[in-house]
Parts: structure tokens; C-alpha cells; sequence
């Protein structure tokens, strides 16, 4: 489980609840439940984690902060 902050919504024009983690830049995910979006989204970070590293991109840390929606 990494510790980053997820923002999570409804999004009327997707029909789709949608996660996304600031701190990770592109890391987005969707599903038709909230507890869908969710996991989609643990599998995300993962695999955003996993692409910078393999490509020497900075991983940042979690800030371990109230994400701020934009």
C-alpha cells in the first residue's frame, strides 16, 4: 500500500468515479465503484512507480498532507 494522498470523484460526463494522486503527476485511475477506482488506482501508482525507476526518473516522496484538490 504506498502512502500517498488520493483525490477521489464522480464524474458526471465519464459515469465513472475517478482517483487521482497529485504527488504523482499523470496518476490517474477510474471505476465503476468507488472501491473499483480505488484499486485501479493502488495499481496505477505501482506501475507510475515502477516506470520512473525504470527510466531514472525522481520518485517523490508522499508528503504525507491533505491533498489539495485543484
Amino acid at each position: 500500500m504506498h502512502k500517498y494522498g488520493i483525490v477521489l470523484y464522480w464524474s458526471d460526463e465519464d459515469r465513472v468515479f475517478v482517483a487521482e494522486v497529485p504527488e504523482l503527476p499523470g496518476c490517474m485511475a477510474h471505476g465503476d465503484t468507488q472501491e473499483t477506482a480505488l484499486r485501479n488506482i493502488n495499481d496505477a501508482m505501482q506501475l507510475r512507480i515502477d516506470t520512473a525507476r525504470e527510466f531514472g526518473d525522481p520518485v517523490p516522496e508522499p508528503k504525507g498532507e491533505r491533498p489539495m484538490p485543484a
